[in-house]
């Protein structure tokens, strides 16, 4: 009996290491998330592949695309990315000088991710909010990405404890019913969960395609909502589904 116990508790052990080790995560983290001085202008963006929780990366090619919008205007930044090397894992990095006011959303498209664990490619389109001088003009609208979360809530200066809604659009209409992870950037991997199904958070879009999640610690907070489309890539000549992301990162501060 016990042995029999013993083993199914490894099962169980090895069942769940698996089971929540697949949150996979886009990563924008600019250097801060509020403008409001000249001084303040020059943001060091970090891009990164990861397991947030968990610290764990993997490689990020060359982005296919990667910018920002101000005032409604497309601006292509992919020429300022450096090349970084996180944990042995490829990573990129880039600096900007923010000069004007406004909301400035910016985004990465990248190249699909094969995960052989799930038997599907990744491709996760993130994007990042950083208001700036005072104009909030921005950020309520989408910027075209194929699939995205535009914010509810504004997407910046928020305190710990608020709460924090958006909406999936999946070809620019709601995406009802979708799955939205939710996990805190655990930088050097400092903090521990009591269980692995702490996590990565989970909820699921209402019929016109919103969630809300009550932010429990300052620090970042990546929101990565999920949809599959079936076949739409092939690998070795036949046809594999595609896990499309839409993510965006949000800070959180500690009231004081």
């Amino acid at each position: 009996m016990k042995w029999a116990v013993s083993v199914a508790l490894l099962f169980y052990s090895l069942f769940a290491c698996v089971a929540f080790s697949f949150a996979h995560f886009g990563v924008i983290l600019p250097s801060r998330d509020v403008v409001d001085a000249p001084n303040q202008g020059r943001l060091q963006l970090q891009l990164q592949f990861m397991h947030p929780f968990d610290y764990e990366f993997m490689d990020l090619e060359r982005p296919k695309a990667f910018g920002v919008v101000v005032n409604g205007k497309k601006k292509d930044l992919a020429s300022t990315l450096r090349p970084e090397t996180i944990k042995a894992h490829k990573a990129w990095s880039a600096t900007y000088q923010v000069s004007s006011p406004g909301d400035h959303i910016f985004f990465m498209v990248p190249k699909p991710y094969w995960e052989p664990a799930e038997d599907t490619y990744i491709q996760h389109l993130t994007k990042v909010v950083v208001g700036a001088f005072g104009l909030e003009d921005g950020w309520r609208r989408p910027i075209g990405l194929k699939a995205e979360i535009v914010p509810l809530t504004r997407p910046y200066g928020l305190w710990k404890g608020n709460l924090f809604c958006g909406k999936v659009l999946l070809d620019g209409r709601p995406s009802p019913g979708t799955r939205v992870e939710v996990e805190y950037y655990n930088k050097n991997g400092t903090l521990h969960a009591p269980s692995p199904v702490f996590t990565t958070q989970t909820l699921f879009t209402g019929r016109d395609g919103s969630f809300c999640y009550a932010i429990p610690r300052a620090g970042w907070w990546g929101f990565a909502a999920l949809n599959s489309l079936p076949g739409a890539l092939k690998r070795k000549g036949r046809p594999v589904d595609l896990e499309i992301g839409a993510v965006i990162w949000v800070h959180a501060v500690e009231v004081r």
